[in-house]
C-alpha cells in the first residue's frame, strides 16, 4: 500500500517519523523546499516531550508521481477545493483521502471525491515547527491519540490499514458518531486555540489566569449550546466527557467548570495554536473554519455565539495588522 502525508508540517512530520520508525513506508510531502531538503538529508528531528531522529522519504508536490492508496491531508482548509481536486488525480481508483484538518472539512471534500472515499481523523496532540526538519511535540507522550471515522455509512476497504498506521504512534478510537467527534475537537480548538491566538500564548497560559479563563469557559459553553440546539451529541475526548465536566446551568456547576479548565488541558499546556503560529509568520489563519464554524452553525440553529464572533473579529484584526497577539486583547471582550 502506498501512503503519503500531504502538507507534512509539524503534525505530519512527527506522525510520519513515528510511522517510518515502526518500519512502514510513508512519503512526506510539503511545499516548503527548505523543510523537505532538511528531511531528505538530516531526517525528521522530533524534539520536545520526546527526542529522536528518523530517516524519512520527503518530496515537494512537484515531485509526486503515480497513484496512492491513502493520502493523509494536513494542509490548511483555505485552499481545499483546489488541493483536493489536484490530489484526486493521484489517488488510486479505490484510494481514500483521510482528513486531519480542523473544523468540519469532510462535507466539502466529499463533494469532490464522493463520501465513500473520505475518512476523517481528529488529533488529540499538538506540535510546533522549530525549523527545517525539526518539529517539537508539545503534548505529553501519554496523550498521543487519534479518533478515526467516516461520513459514509460503509467503511472504506483501507479503514483498518489506516487505523493500523496511526497506531504506530498512539491509540486510535473508532468513532461511529464522527460528527460528534469533530465537534469535540472543534470545541477545544475554538476555545483554547482561539485564545492562544488572540493572546499570543500557549494553551496553558490561556487557561490559567482568571481573566482569560472566563473567556475560554464562555467559548466552551457556546460550543456546547450550539450542539445541543442542533441535536449533535459531543463525543468524549480521551475518555473524558467534555459536556459532563464543563457544561453548566447554575452557579455551582459553573464554578466547578471554571476550576476544572486548567486541569483538563494540563497535558497540552505547552501547545501553541497553529493559528498563532500562522499569525507569527504573517499568514492568514483558519479562524473562519474554527470559531467561524461555531458562529455559522449557531446562526443556523438560532443560538447566539457572541464570544466566538469576537474571537473571529480580533484574529482578523491581527491578520490585517491592526492588532497583535497580546493579553491586551482581553479588552475587546469587556
Amino acid at each position: 500500500m502506498r501512503v503519503a502525508i500531504y502538507g507534512a508540517g509539524s503534525l505530519g512530520t512527527i506522525l510520519g517519523a513515528y510511522i517510518a520508525k515502526a518500519g512502514e513506508r510513508i512519503e512526506l510531502i510539503n511545499r516548503n523546499k527548505a523543510h523537505v531538503e532538511a528531511l531528505q538529508t538530516e531526517g525528521a528531528k522530533v524534539v520536545g516531550t520526546v527526542n529522536f531522529t528518523q530517516k524519512v522519504e520527503a518530496y515537494t508536490p512537484d515531485q509526486m508521481n503515480g497513484l496512492y492508496d491513502v493520502v493523509f491531508l494536513m494542509t490548511k482548509q483555505q485552499h481545499n477545493a483546489e488541493v483536493v481536486a489536484m490530489l484526486k488525480d493521484f489517488l488510486a481508483p479505490d484510494g481514500v483521502l483521510v482528513t486531519f484538518q480542523n473544523g468540519l472539512p469532510e462535507v466539502q471534500i466529499a463533494e469532490i471525491l464522493g463520501p465513500e472515499r473520505v475518512l476523517g481523523c481528529t488529533v488529540a496532540w499538538g506540535a510546533t515547527m522549530q525549523g527545517p526538519g525539526v518539529c517539537e511535540l508539545t503534548s505529553s507522550p501519554d496523550a498521543l491519540s487519534f479518533a478515526l471515522g467516516a461520513i459514509a455509512p460503509k467503511r472504506h476497504k483501507h479503514f483498518e490499514a489506516v487505523k493500523a498506521l496511526l497506531e504506530k504512534m498512539g491509540t486510535v478510537d473508532v468513532e461511529e458518531n464522527f460528527l460528534g467527534t469533530r465537534w469535540s475537537k472543534l470545541l477545544i480548538n475554538a476555545s483554547f486555540s482561539g485564545m492562544s491566538a488572540v493572546l499570543g500564548c500557549t494553551f496553558g497560559e490561556a487557561a490559567k489566569p482568571k481573566a482569560s479563563r472566563r473567556i475560554v469557559q464562555a467559548l466552551i459553553k457556546e460550543c456546547i449550546d450550539v450542539c445541543a440546539a442542533g441535536g449533535i451529541r459531543i463525543e468524549p475526548v480521551q475518555g473524558k466527557d467534555i459536556v459532563k465536566l464543563l457544561d453548566y446551568s447554575g452557579g455551582l456547576k459553573k464554578a466547578i467548570s471554571f476550576f476544572i479548565i486548567p486541569i483538563a488541558i494540563r497535558k497540552h499546556a505547552k501547545l501553541k495554536a497553529s493559528m498563532l503560529q500562522d499569525l507569527e509568520k504573517g499568514k492568514l489563519t483558519e479562524v473562519d473554519a474554527i470559531n467561524g464554524a461555531v458562529s455559522a452553525f449557531g446562526r443556523k440553529v438560532g443560538c447566539p455565539t457572541p464570544v466566538n464572533d469576537k474571537v473571529v473579529e480580533i484574529i482578523h484584526l491581527i491578520e490585517q495588522g491592526k492588532a497583535t497577539p497580546s493579553v491586551d486583547n482581553l479588552r475587546y471582550f469587556e
